[in-house]
């Protein structure tokens, strides 16, 4: 994502930052102008230049635990910022595990709501609307073993379910490895487990089957069977000339989220490109304000997928060839085919509208 600079002394920080190490004032990150601020001592006023602006600020509650550098700036009673607001359930943190991995999935979370924010899709908690809303549930298998199983990742009507593990590095690439996948990342989960809640938004809600069917397929396949179809037979072959992920060809609403995510991974490695000066000479459209010599586009609100996709395959192609002069696997290991961008054609055509 975007590079971002304290506000105090203007040295360059990260998203993930809560401290300044040049003039050692505490961070936090304000989510409706999508900066990085400092706070005074009190961490109750935003330092700019060393002068203390008026009005008061206050913190996000899970920042306390290490778990959030967001500040709530809407007198929100529940204390949470509009990231931390959207939980229903957390882990029990006195266990340092459940701690350790909490806080790397609440970072990876607020990777995600920034690119929500960002395109500025629909949010409604869980509050809001109890049936509909979009929530986290962030549970730990059971000691005990009640018999219940795992805990599995999923979404059921905007409650997204993620087990905690996840946030174990090692204990995802084991997962990773026995499931047979390239690439699997918490950002990774978020963004594939909220497409769902998008499709029932911006799909669903709209009534938008039709232009949907025409690109993914009929979702009212039955989807507990094509799950146990792709769970014990595999993928179709020839998967890789229609599909983004083997995922991707169990069940429409898969394909629909697997797309999704990916569009996410484009637009914000993108922009983090960018920030870093990364030049992939994008072409320029007509209807595109001309490009500053600093920068060079902005993916969030670029209004084409074609030169979304212009940008992202040389980009790509670098990267690659980068992490194997290192000894490394593809960093980026997906081939676009042509009926893929045109799903990410879809998708990009939905989020904009």
């Amino acid at each position: 994502m975007r590079l971002f600079s304290c506000s105090n002394c203007s040295n360059v920080v990260h998203f993930e930052n809560d401290g300044c190490v040049t003039c050692g004032a505490r961070l936090a990150f304000r989510s409706t102008s999508l900066d990085m601020v400092a706070l005074d001592g009190s961490g109750t006023h935003v330092l700019n230049k060393g002068i203390t602006e008026t009005g008061s600020v206050r913190p996000c509650a899970n920042a306390a635990l290490g778990g959030c550098n967001w500040l709530v700036e809407d007198e929100d009673a529940s204390g949470f910022c509009v990231a931390c607001r959207h939980n229903v359930t957390i882990p029990d943190l006195s266990v340092p595990e459940n701690l350790q991995n909490w806080q790397r999935i609440e970072l990876a979370k607020r990777g995600l709501f920034y690119s929500i924010l960002r395109f500025r899709l629909p949010l409604v908690t869980r509050t809001a609307d109890p049936e509909q809303g979009l929530g986290f549930e962030f549970l730990a298998d059971d000691p005990a073993d009640s018999g219940d199983g795992p805990v599995l990742t999923g979404h059921a009507d905007g409650l997204i379910t993620l087990n905690i593990v996840e946030g174990s590095d090692a204990e995802r690439e084991a997962r990773r490895v026995a499931l047979g996948e390239p690439f699997r990342t918490l950002l990774g989960h978020f963004r594939h487990e909220v497409a769902h809640y998008y499709w029932n938004v911006l799909v669903r809600d709209r009534n938008a089957f039709e232009a949907f069917r025409s690109v993914f397929g009929d979702e009212r396949a039955d989807y507990g069977e094509a799950l146990k179809r792709h769970y014990a037979e595999g993928p179709p072959l020839g998967w890789e000339n229609s599909f983004i992920s083997a995922y991707a060809a169990s069940h429409p609403w898969e394909d629909f989220a697997e797309t999704f995510a990916h569009y996410f991974h484009i637009v914000d490695a993108l922009d983090t490109a960018d920030a870093f000066g990364l030049r992939t000479n994008p072409d320029v459209e007509a209807d595109v304000p001309a490009i500053e010599l600093k920068r060079t586009f902005d993916s969030y609100g670029i209004g084409s997928a074609g030169a979304l996709i212009r940008a992202w395959v040389p980009l790509t192609l670098a990267i690659n060839s980068i992490n194997r002069s290192m000894g490394q696997p593809d960093l980026y290991p997906f081939v676009l085919s042509e009926p893929v961008i045109g799903k990410l054609h879809y998708i990009h055509g939905l989020i904009r509208s």
